[in-house]
């Protein structure tokens, strides 16, 4: 068929979706009165065209996963917000929900990402510092009080302990009278990326993939909406990756977890559809643009060429994007709202599903309500006045994006194929071969700095003497005080018997070939602890040493 013949055929599809959004129809106009198209797309022979651009909504989907993208309806403004005690970060988000946030985000404590109690050693001097802290179901029903979890989609930023928030999630709903097949969120739960970049890992791959395959398994059956995977290249790019080897690694990780999941029983196509992934967004406008359009087409290659995966959501790579927390200095901080600007622009040209903005003041501690507030409207003003949501994908077939897309493409994946050859992510990561990657970009960003060949405006270039910030929001000492005793207090009132059961299920559970959500559910239910979960894991799985990169 020629592209006129597509085009006819994809509008209708068009027409047909945008009926459900009359909020979103017809028509879209500059201030000019010029009429904003659909979707533009070229009116002569563009070179491999149906191959390798097509339409919005179809493969291999460079263009976007949705025919309408935001035509159709915005994508989710979601803010990543948690901290102190599960009731501060309660009143936070309905704060931002009243502001116009459409979704939460979930930062939880160090302890908690590390499967450790408030009141364990290890705990000491970061109960409730960069997160909320979760030690129990009593704290979960804290965080979600008085916000309904069939109105709102949750996601959570956790990774070795996912399986047991995400139970805790599942009991919190039950408790408000809604099942689990009624509530959508996303768990990150991608401990792949925790070895190479981030850190928060606790057991050896084999078993954390085990968990992570028990997830899908489960939520296949039992909580059909949720995200059960966040694939994520945003910490990648943070640990000092280049948007290639952002790209490439995290597109190799989704590799591996779906081989895992095959070899674990499950058909492709009955678990790829909820598999969603996580990207950086940085400074450079265009190559962000690009980055974003070629990881959707070869995750849809691999999809379909290497796994066979029939069903289109399968193919779909759908994505959540944060701006680069990395990229924000504590020089000058009010800078950081135009470097935020400019990522965020780059998400919504680039086609992300949701989206959060980071905080002028996040180098230099917890984001301010006023500063959470600019964050969030920075989206906003996009979203309603820049009108770079009025057309889909609407850098197509500018000679720059489209050149940049190939070659990431490229480079992303010849990355792969070194890893393939490896023997995969997990051996490759076994190696340190994507630690080492990252090290040596990382090493050359920071020399161009230093040598003053990259500019980053108020640090090396354009700098004042400034007064010390005021006005920061610090978490008060009396938080970890208080959050052991209430933590003591649920102990003393527990049906301890119970726990004491449900964890002995638990372990010979994790010693069995059993799917272990069920009975991490049980145990929660329990008001067992996340660190009594997480220690019966650590005995029967043991702990994760670190690959050394030299």
């Amino acid at each position: 068929m020629s592209i006129s013949d597509n085009k006819k055929i994809w509008n209708e599809k068009v027409t047909k979706s945008l009926a459900k959004s009359p909020e979103r129809m017809d028509p879209f106009l500059t201030s000019s009165n010029i009429e904003m198209e659909r979707c533009f797309t070229p009116g002569f022979d563009y070179p491999g065209y149906e191959e390798q651009l097509g339409f919005p909504g179809e493969y291999p989907y460079t263009r976007g996963v949705q025919p309408t993208m935001y035509r159709g309806r915005f994508w989710t403004m979601r803010q990543y917000a948690g901290f102190g005690t599960a009731k501060e970060s309660n009143e936070r988000y309905k704060y931002l929900l009243s502001a116009g946030q459409t979704g939460l985000s979930i930062a939880f404590d160090l302890p908690t990402q590390m499967g450790y109690d408030s009141d364990a050693g290890m705990s000491l001097g970061e109960v409730g510092k960069v997160g909320v802290a979760i030690d129990s179901l009593a704290d979960m029903e804290i965080l979600f009080d008085g916000i309904p979890l069939d109105k709102v989609s949750t996601s959570m930023t956790i990774n070795s302990t996912a399986a047991i928030l995400l139970c805790m999630y599942i009991a919190v709903a039950e408790k408000q009278g809604v099942s689990a097949d009624k509530i959508s969120g996303t768990i990150q739960n991608d401990i792949l990326k925790e070895y190479m970049a981030r850190g928060t890992y606790i057991y050896p791959p084999k078993e954390s993939m085990r968990i992570i395959t028990d997830i899908f398994a489960y939520c296949k059956d039992n909580v059909p909406k949720w995200n059960t995977i966040s694939i994520s290249g945003y910490h990648i790019r943070e640990a000092g990756s280049s948007a290639v080897q952002e790209v490439a690694f995290t597109l190799a990780d989704g590799i591996a977890y779906v081989d895992a999941a095959i070899k674990a029983g499950l058909e492709v196509d009955e678990f790829a559809p909820r598999l969603a992934f996580f990207f950086n967004a940085h400074n450079n406008l265009f190559e962000e643009v690009a980055k974003f359009r070629a990881a959707r087409r070869i995750w849809a290659k691999i999809m379909t060429e290497r796994f066979g995966a029939k069903d289109p959501k399968s193919q779909m790579l759908r994505f959540h994007t944060q701006t680069a927390g990395c990229t924000l200095t504590a020089q000058q901080p009010d800078n950081n709202i135009m470097r935020v600007t400019i990522q965020a622009l780059s998400a919504v040209l680039g086609g992300t599903q949701s989206l959060h903005t980071n905080s002028r003041d996040e180098a230099l501690a917890l984001p301010t309500e006023d500063s959470v507030r600019i964050a969030l409207r920075t989206q906003q003003v996009i979203a309603y006045e820049s009108g770079a949501a009025d057309s889909i994908d609407p850098l197509a077939g500018s000679f720059l994006v489209e050149s940049l897309t190939d070659q990431i493409e490229k480079a992303a994946l010849e990355y792969i194929a070194k890893i393939d050859s490896l023997g995969g992510a997990v051996e490759a990561i076994s190696r340190g071969f994507q630690q080492k990657e990252i090290q040596d970009s990382a090493y050359c960003y920071q020399k161009d700095i230093e040598k003053d060949q990259l500019i980053i405006v108020g640090v090396n270039k354009f700098t004042v003497t400034e007064p010390p910030p005021t006005g920061l929001l610090k978490v008060k000492e009396e938080v970890e005080i208080s959050q052991k005793a209430s933590l003591a207090a649920m102990k003393g009132s527990r049906d301890n018997a119970a726990v004491k059961a449900s964890l002995a299920q638990l372990e010979a559970a994790a010693k069995s070939t059993d799917n272990l959500m069920p009975h991490i559910l049980a145990a929660v239910k329990t008001y067992a602890t996340l660190g009594e979960i997480a220690d019966v894991f650590r005995v029967v799985f043991g702990k994760h040493t670190e690959t050394v990169v030299l």
